[in-house]
């Protein structure tokens, strides 16, 4: 293991170029140690034998993404969403995860109710969260930026996202406190506090916002260290909060999948020592 990287995950996803096993390699090269993993190409891989690999090859799985998307109203599609984060419960434990991030899900076709789909939210982590409970498993309520309110998610801010965590016990659900999503928020730092006082920061997520945005949004995560957030003022506000786990890395870039996936493990690797760990680098 390097040292240095003893907090750092990289999350899937930033470089889903590189099969599960050529990112297992590439992570014991390197000396990375954590890994967040992505249901679909587990699933793809096999859960099971998922789990083996990453286990085999000396890694911890901070986080599985994603569960949620509950916000619908039609009653068969509450039913199969339920039935798919229960699979996202089960799949999360075999994995070796406490923590299962949700993405809450955006408004139902034609409707304007925000309140509505955020109660609906609710309804399901009723349900949800004791199950998770029985299983070890912990739920992580993610605020997205508001741009992704009305399709993918309508928790947008900490203080939306607690709100609804603080209905349930804190060792059952919490929130991810991902930079990318709320660093234009100028509560954010006081819910962190708030976050953290109630034990509920579950996970911490880092990208950086660039600019122009690429077209669907999706996809604009910046690498660290391209756009306009200061890293290590958000480390210190979580550190401060109490949260000492795991600092996961989780880009979404067109440019950087068309890139060899090793390269871009090792650069992501360097630029949290550079803008996350090293003092006034």
């Amino acid at each position: 293991m390097n040292p240095d990287l003893a907090r750092f995950s990289v999350n899937q996803m930033t470089v889903k170029q590189l099969s599960l096993p050529e990112l297992t390699d590439a992570c014991a090269r390197l000396g990375i140690t954590h890994v967040g993993l992505w249901r679909e190409p587990v699933q793809a891989y096999g859960v099971e034998a998922a789990a083996k690999l990453v286990r085999d090859a000396g890694l911890t799985v901070t986080t599985l993404c994603r569960g949620g998307f509950l916000t619908a109203t039609d009653p068969v599609e509450r039913a199969e969403a339920l039935g798919d984060n229960h699979a996202a419960i089960e799949e999360a434990a075999a994995l070796g995860t406490d923590t299962l991030v949700l993405v809450s899900g955006g408004l139902p076709l034609f409707s304007k109710d925000l309140h509505g789909a955020r109660e609906r939210i609710a309804d399901a982590l009723a349900v949800l969260a004791p199950y998770a409970a029985e299983r070890g498993v912990r739920l992580a309520i993610e605020p997205l930026h508001p741009m992704y309110a009305a399709d993918r998610c309508v928790v947008s801010t900490l203080t939306q996202a607690l709100d609804l965590a603080e209905r349930f016990p804190a060792d059952q659900v919490g929130v991810a406190v991902d930079t990318y999503h709320i660093w234009w928020d100028d509560q954010a730092p006081a819910q962190i506090a708030r976050a953290g006082a109630a034990g509920r920061i579950h996970t911490f997520q880092l990208a950086d916002w660039t600019t122009p945005l690429p077209q669907g949004v999706l996809n604009g995560r910046g690498q660290i260290g391209d756009g306009a957030i200061d890293m290590r003022e958000w480390k210190g506000y979580v550190e401060s909060a109490g949260y000492t786990g795991p600092i996961e890395v989780e880009l979404f870039n067109e440019e950087l999948w068309a890139r060899d996936g090793r390269e871009v493990l090792a650069e992501t690797a360097e630029r949290f020592l550079t803008h996350v760990i090293r003092q006034g680098a």
